[in-house]
């Protein structure tokens, strides 16, 4: 009886062991919604910025004509003054010393005051004395910075000499966003010995009452590519340490694969791409790039 029960099982679960379970289960297919970027082919200028200096090559000195006291001063340091302009007058030492008798006597002909102008237009740096102070004939009153003798110093570094014949026509760009155009008009003989640089002198072309001592940059063109291949800065990925760069370039409408690309210049906006040669028909992953797998599917999303 205990053979038959055992025999009787078998046949009962027998048919079970036969059936095979189907566990598979459908892989999900993941398709990320993109927006794309058409390849652009525009020209593309690389520049360097360089700090440039104000400073005013020439500077007139105004020396007293005669001795005597100052009488009158009018002008104050910093003063803007144009040629011809009044700036001291000085009573003479003979007129001292005749006092009232000058007037009394038709015969003394010699003026009174002797009044002293600016040769030329600038800015007043220094004044040397005040009225009432006493000067001899000769003594330094006062010092003029020449305007139109306004210049920025261009420090270029050894490495980018070479860019600078280039660049005679160049643009000094100050720290209010102003663009003032300028000619590299010279270069001063001897290097910058603590920053090691060539000094370059700058001549603008409409420089207005600019100050001495003024810190400016000045752009300088380092290369130019009339048909250089440009895509959006976020189309680019990399990796993270930012030694290699890719973008996600489309096959078809559905799938997109990974190009490993060259960068050139770069603004906040824009990227040079300078390997692979792209096709003007190539469209490539403007957003939704960002964590596709080398070949991934894709929809795309008209904007």
């Amino acid at each position: 009886r205990f053979i038959i029960c055992i025999l009787t099982m078998m046949i009962i679960l027998s048919p079970g062991c036969n059936q095979t379970t189907s566990t598979s289960e459908e892989e999900l297919e993941v398709i990320t919604p993109v927006t794309i970027s058409p390849v652009i082919f525009k020209t593309v200028t690389s520049t360097v910025d360089l700090p440039a200096i104000s400073t005013f090559m020439n500077k007139s000195i105004i020396r007293a004509t005669t001795t005597g006291i100052i009488e009158k001063i009018s002008i104050t340091q910093g003063e803007y003054v144009s040629a011809d302009q009044f700036l001291f007058s000085i009573r003479t030492r003979e007129a001292m010393a005749l006092g009232k008798t000058m007037g009394n006597d038709s015969s003394l002909a010699f003026k009174r005051l002797i009044n002293i102008a600016s040769p030329k237009e600038g800015v007043i740096n220094s004044i040397a004395y005040q009225k009432g102070d006493f000067v001899q004939e000769g003594d330094e009153l006062a010092t003029i910075s020449e305007q139109n003798s306004l210049v920025f110093i261009l420090d270029v570094p050894f490495e980018l000499d070479r860019f600078v014949e280039r660049n005679r026509k160049c643009t000094v760009i100050l720290s209010d966003s102003r663009h003032i155009s300028g000619t590299i008009t010279g270069k001063l003989p001897e290097m910058n010995m603590e920053t090691q640089t060539i000094r370059y002198v700058i001549k603008p072309s409409d420089a207005g009452l600019l100050p001495g001592n003024l810190i400016a940059s000045v752009s300088l063109t380092r290369s130019t590519n009339e048909k250089a291949v440009v895509l959006p800065k976020k189309a680019i990925l990399s990796d993270e340490t930012q030694t290699e760069f890719w973008v996600m370039k489309l096959v078809n409408d559905s799938i997109a694969i990974k190009v490993i690309v060259s960068k050139g210049f770069e603004n906040n906006d824009e990227v040079e791409i300078t390997d692979p040669i792209f096709l003007p028909s190539d469209r490539i992953v403007l957003s939704g790039n960002y964590g596709l797998p080398d070949t991934a599917r894709i929809s795309i999303i008209k904007e």
